[in-house]
């Protein structure tokens, strides 16, 4: 039985950008073991613990250290790798740690945007770019209802705000420059993600299994808030998916 995802990126050049996180170690194992020739892009490996560490992907991939703000170490890795497709997955994730340095989160998430676009309209042998945002671009309207792709874009938080701006970088950028080229870009907006190899503050279930083990009351922010959740494998799917439709 062939594996249509294997069929499509196995032998291709992928760049991971935020490879050494928590979805992005995993969307890098993947792409790894469809035979894909992986390559990241991170500032930093995060821990101990480290899930980027404990899969051994040091050994397994072409790793790179370097910010989304730092433009021209960006294209440097670029132009090393040549990528036939990247995956957008560097970002400042957490809301808390907006409100500590919006500024930041403005520049890795917006400005982030910004600058690998401008990479990749400058590289036209860039073929697919999947830009990974969040469901909290929109406009939080305290609806019972889930999101739909019609809804109004928005953010009461630095992090939303930052996501709801890169959303519309990457629009403007299509419209402007990249509509008439050979690069196909799209964007994607997950929910709220959990899994094992996730040690992150401030989110949910990391911080029961600490406050659990050391025998402390857990603390949960905003109980009366709905959210969704997803296992760290169902929007990863829905990336790799949502590439292989795009050659």
């Amino acid at each position: 039985m062939t594996n249509p995802l294997a069929e499509t990126y196995g032998g291709r050049k992928v760049l991971v950008t935020g490879h050494t996180g928590f979805k992005g170690s995993w969307l890098a194992l993947w792409l790894h073991h469809l035979g894909a020739e992986v390559a990241g892009y991170s500032d930093h490996v995060p821990g101990p613990p480290s899930v980027f560490e404990l899969l051994g992907l040091g050994q397994r991939i072409n790793h790179h250290l370097g910010d989304v703000r730092d433009r021209g170490r960006l294209a440097e890795v670029l132009d090393e790798v040549r990528p036939d497709m990247v995956f957008h997955l560097a970002a400042q994730a957490l809301v808390l740690q907006s409100h500590v340095d919006p500024v930041e989160t403005f520049e890795t998430n917006t400005m982030g945007m910004v600058n690998l676009l401008e990479c990749i309209r400058e590289r036209p042998w860039i073929e697919v770019a999947v830009l990974v945002t969040s469901d909290k671009a929109y406009r939080n309207e305290e609806w019972e209802r889930g999101y739909q792709e019609t809804d109004h874009l928005g953010g009461h938080d630095p992090y939303s705000g930052s996501k709801s701006c890169a959303e519309l970088v990457a629009h403007s950028y299509y419209h402007s420059f990249l509509r008439d080229s050979p690069t196909r870009i799209a964007t994607a907006r997950a929910g709220n993600v959990i899994g094992g190899g996730d040690w992150a503050a401030d989110r949910i279930v990391p911080d029961c299994i600490r406050a659990w083990s050391s025998q402390k009351t857990v603390s949960v922010r905003r109980p009366g808030s709905t959210r969704p959740w997803q296992h760290v494998l169902e929007p990863l799917s829905g990336y790799l998916w949502l590439g292989a439709q795009m050659w």
